[in-house]
């Protein structure tokens, strides 16, 4: 078992349910593109569990994204405010 705590401590965020709708790709196609069962993609979104190395560079192949891409220590902002931000008190 590795030596580093998980939980709220060191929780590992991902962006697989948001890649996986832009692919327009079901939990079941891609958990058999890498090779896991689909209960194990869904627990991963949920972030239920966190993937292995090998795992999470898999999920990143598929995607074509680098892994700081798709998982972070940090909550992943909307990638609508990524696109567009917003200036502080001015609404669109």
């Amino acid at each position: 078992m590795s030596p580093v705590r998980r939980g709220e401590t060191l929780p590992i965020y991902n962006r697989i349910a948001v890649l996986r709708a832009e692919h327009r790709m079901s939990r079941a196609a891609l958990a058999e593109a890498v090779n896991v069962n689909p209960q194990t993609i869904g627990a991963l979104e949920r972030g239920n569990h966190y993937p292995s190395l090998d795992l999470a560079l898999r999920i990143c192949e598929v995607f074509g994204l680098p892994v700081e891409a798709v998982f972070s220590r940090t909550e992943f902002t909307p990638l609508s405010a990524e696109l567009y931000p917003r200036e502080k008190g001015k609404l669109p």
